[in-house]
């Protein structure tokens, strides 16, 4: 009996390690084609196309009507979060452009809620500036630093992290800006990349990969370019 007690310790053990790491598990999303990213079907916007690059392939878009549109929010249930995307921002866009956008739906109508996460940029000469934003709940922060610019036209892993208790964004792991946030785990929603999910502010530019972790990442963790 004593054996057996242990036993079903072990496997219950077992059970609870594994439901936690299923709840830290990364998601990693790698724009080498266009017809499904992450393993979900895409709806596509414009004409974005899947180009060649010295990291790996890449998916292009014009800033003007290319769009990849996916019905998965991958950070939903949520309570931290690690969002990281390996990019390229392009000479030639808007001074306001929007590249990832994870939107809630409301489970019943399927219309966007208000709660939502954004990667932005900010062109400014020949350089840019990145810009974050998280709404969910009652709480909101948007984190931009208009002095801290980077040139366009080369590869840069971003990152957003949320610990439950602050907000902060990255270039390449150098923070860019940080505040306090208290936000509400999202729900189910879908995702939008190369533009806004209403279609406004495109972004010109690639995107080679994101990674979606449902904890805090500190910053040697990060994703990073790899070198050319």
């Amino acid at each position: 009996m004593q054996n057996r007690s242990k036993a079903l310790g072990l496997i219950l053990c077992g059970i609870a390690l594994l439901g936690a790491a299923t709840k830290t598990r990364a998601v990693v999303w790698t724009f080498d084609r266009l017809d499904k990213i992450g393993g979900h079907p895409t709806h596509i916007v414009g004409h974005p196309r899947v180009i060649k690059t010295p990291i790996g392939k890449a998916v292009e878009f014009n800033g003007v009507d290319d769009a990849l549109f996916i019905d998965n929010h991958p950070l939903a249930g949520a309570e931290a979060y690690t969002w990281e995307v390996i990019f390229s921002p392009y000479k030639g866009g808007k001074p306001e452009q929007r590249f990832f956008h994870l939107a809630e739906q409301d489970p019943k109508t399927k219309e966007d809620t208000q709660n939502r996460y954004l990667f932005e940029i900010r062109v400014i000469g020949d350089r840019w500036c990145l810009d974050s934003f998280a709404i969910s709940g009652k709480d909101s922060r948007a984190l931009m630093d208009r002095e801290k610019l980077h040139p366009l036209d080369s590869w840069y892993a971003v990152q957003a992290v949320f610990d439950g208790a602050e907000f902060r964004n990255y270039v390449n792991g150098e923070l860019q800006g940080k505040g306090p946030l208290h936000l509400t785990p999202q729900g189910a929603g879908h995702s939008s990349v190369g533009v806004r999910i209403n279609k406004v502010d495109y972004f010109k530019g690639a995107i080679r990969q994101s990674r979606f972790t449902p904890r805090a990442l500190k910053p040697e963790e990060f994703l990073k370019v790899p070198k050319l």
